[in-house]
């Protein structure tokens, strides 16, 4: 899958102009993106568009136009695409009330490596986590973490001919799995090729 490059994004200028209606854009896409594991666990599936505008976004908020904070900002998301053989996915573990929220990721350490999906007919994929740098304290998780999903060949040519998708979390104080609605999976079929990536 190609990379996001600096001469394609949008100058600060324009993207202000077309903020709004690339926000609009954008999350309709991202409900094409998002399964809920549970009640309380998210997952957002990245794709090229998700992290441009990810870069846009911080680009405009940190005020940065000089090509070396862009590249250093396209350094650090450019990894959150997916290759072709993967899905890359933001997991957000969401309780609204503070004191439950420290309570339950206390308990819930580990649960980003618990994460996984699962091909009809195929094993299940875990998550490889936290890949840029370690969200656990030891004593508890955080409360947002970058996985990533590894499919085989066989996984890929399956969801091709027209296999189902579940997504699960199998941790000891967190169970939870549910059967991805087609449109989403049609999404996420989107980011796989069928030949393994060069």
């Amino acid at each position: 899958m190609a990379l996001i490059e600096p001469n394609s994004l949008l100058p600060l200028e324009v993207y202000a102009r077309e903020r709004n209606a690339y926000r609009s854009r954008v999350i309709a896409h991202k409900k094409l993106r998002t399964v809920h594991v549970g009640d309380h666990v998210t997952l957002l599936f990245e794709d090229e568009l998700t992290i441009r505008y990810q870069v846009q976004e911080m680009l405009r908020i940190e005020r940065i136009f000089e090509e070396d904070g862009i590249r250093g900002e396209l350094e650090a998301y450019n990894p959150l695409i997916p290759d072709g053989a993967n899905w890359k996915a933001t997991m957000l573990i969401e309780y609204p009330d503070a004191a439950e929220r420290q309570r339950r990721l206390a308990e819930l350490n580990g649960i980003e490596d618990r994460t996984w999906v699962q091909v009809d007919g195929e094993a299940r994929v875990f998550a490889i986590a936290d890949e840029d740098m370690d969200r656990e304290s030891g004593e508890k998780t955080s409360a947002v973490h970058f996985v990533r999903f590894e499919l085989g060949r066989s996984m890929r040519d399956a969801l091709k001919a027209g296999a189902g998708l579940a997504v699960g979390i199998d941790h000891p104080n967190y169970r939870a799995s549910m059967r991805v609605a087609p449109e989403v999976q049609r999404s996420l079929q989107g980011d796989l090729l069928a030949d393994d990536p060069a």
